[in-house]
């Protein structure tokens, strides 16, 4: 098995959200939940402030997620990479309107028998405050 990927590889991807950012997430999504999308309603929360979906944050993960696919592609990988799924998340700080986040990914392991990766995920904000912890795991799938 060919990844076209070594152990410590990595990848990051940064994105200031917006409050379109949320208003899209929750088109796409159907999460309206005022602490979204209610000002005044989430002004009067623990947060303060409005907060962006968690899904929103996760997604810069799948970006760089499918920066490593590609990578691996153009390196000459004899598997198609495609997500097996994300594991152990965490939200563990807010992420509000204005804040600045990086989406770190990071290659820890190589399953040559099983096809797989298994991979660091992180988000930070702007002050490297740790927004969301996780694990991602990707399968090279075999041309059929």
């Amino acid at each position: 098995m060919r990844f076209g990927l070594e152990v410590g590889d990595a990848v990051s991807f940064a994105r200031t959200v917006t409050d379109m950012d949320i208003a899209l997430c929750a088109a796409i999504t159907g999460d309206f939940d005022p602490l979204h999308m209610d000002e005044a309603y989430a002004r009067g929360t623990a947060f303060g402030a409005r907060i962006a979906h968690g899904a929103l944050i996760l997604g810069l993960c799948s970006t760089c997620a499918s920066m490593v696919a590609q990578r691996s592609i153009a390196a000459g990988t004899d598997g198609t990479p495609a997500s097996l799924g994300y594991d152990r998340v965490r939200f563990l700080r807010p992420a509000f309107i204005g804040d600045t986040l990086t989406a770190r990914y990071v290659v820890e392991a190589l399953d040559a028998a099983a096809r797989r990766s298994d991979s660091r995920i992180e988000v930070l904000n702007q002050r490297g405050e740790t927004v969301l912890a996780g694990r991602h795991v990707m399968k090279w799938v075999a041309a059929l």
